[in-house]
């Protein structure tokens, strides 16, 4: 085209043979057009296999979140009511850890071995397998191994759940965390301020009383611990007199509570029941 009125201007067509192609080497391939290929790895692939961690990091935080791990009692090893149990997402692991095969004198295979054999499978799988084949149902194996692996983490997950209810039942036990809530409920109904499990505990009224010998005979610390501040689903018994009198003491150490508290009438006498329970009215906060 020309421009102005000289007619003598040379003209140039656009799209000339003359006009050297340029060709941008900085703006990747469109992989779109074809289907089952595969596509530059920087930043193509990269930045999709980032967005996908990112949103599937999300969604497991999210989760603990929601569901956080419960708070229980400081840890006592001569708790024997006790059972323990790890956070959800470790659930799989812990059931496959009680299985024969991968415990015992096996230990070393479900602890070392299974989980270090996944986790290399992984950190190997872009050198493995190597084909450019996208779609998953035309990758058998990788999609088998994927499914297995995540049927086998749903099922040992709900296997190790229902096991732990069922001790539950079983023992009569209640979870720490739900015992806290409900004494925290508890307290708060009785206008009372929240339990610190933290706080130091009530001192021992008269240690040396021989009702501590006669309750250490008639297995009580076995429940009640022998610096008496409870283990389990059993009560503390540091300030127990600022609770209970003494005649309510008798009566549960006769005839016991709904809540796994035995009853000792007949192991106990009248005399030895009126003995502990005198002595255990004396266990106050503060001395009178």
């Amino acid at each position: 085209m020309a421009h102005g009125h000289n007619s003598k201007e040379k003209v140039v067509y656009v799209g000339d043979s003359r006009i050297v192609k340029r060709n941008a080497s900085n703006i990747p391939a469109d992989y779109t057009a074809y289907p089952g290929k595969s596509e530059a790895f920087i930043p193509n692939f990269l930045l999709k296999e980032w967005m996908v961690g990112v949103v599937a990091l999300v969604g497991f935080l999210v989760l603990t979140i929601a569901h956080p791990a419960p708070l229980g009692f400081q840890a006592d090893p001569t708790n024997a009511a006790f059972i323990p149990m790890p956070d959800w997402y470790f659930l799989f692991m812990y059931q496959l850890l009680k299985y024969p095969y991968v415990s015992g004198d096996f230990v070393v295979l479900g602890t070392v071995g299974i989980p270090g054999l996944a986790f290399g499978a992984l950190l190997l799988a872009p050198f493995l397998d190597t084909g450019k084949e996208r779609r998953f149902y035309r990758r058998p194996i990788a999609t088998s191994l994927m499914l297995l692996s995540l049927i086998a983490c749903i099922y040992l997950t709900k296997v190790s759940w229902d096991h732990y209810q069922h001790q539950l039942e079983v023992t009569n036990t209640i979870p720490e965390h739900i015992l806290r809530e409900e004494q925290a409920r508890e307290a708060h109904e009785a206008g009372l301020p929240r339990p610190n499990p933290s706080a130091e505990p009530a001192p021992i009224v008269a240690a040396d009383d021989p009702a501590m010998d006669l309750m250490n005979t008639a297995t009580c610390l076995a429940c009640h611990a022998t610096d008496l501040t409870g283990q389990g689903n059993a009560p503390g018994l540091r300030g127990i007199g600022d609770k209970l009198s003494h005649e309510e003491i008798a009566e549960i150490i006769t005839n016991g509570t709904d809540n796994g508290m035995p009853a000792f009438a007949d192991r106990l006498s009248a005399e030895e029941i009126d003995q502990i329970a005198g002595w255990l009215a004396l266990q106050k906060t503060s001395a009178e």
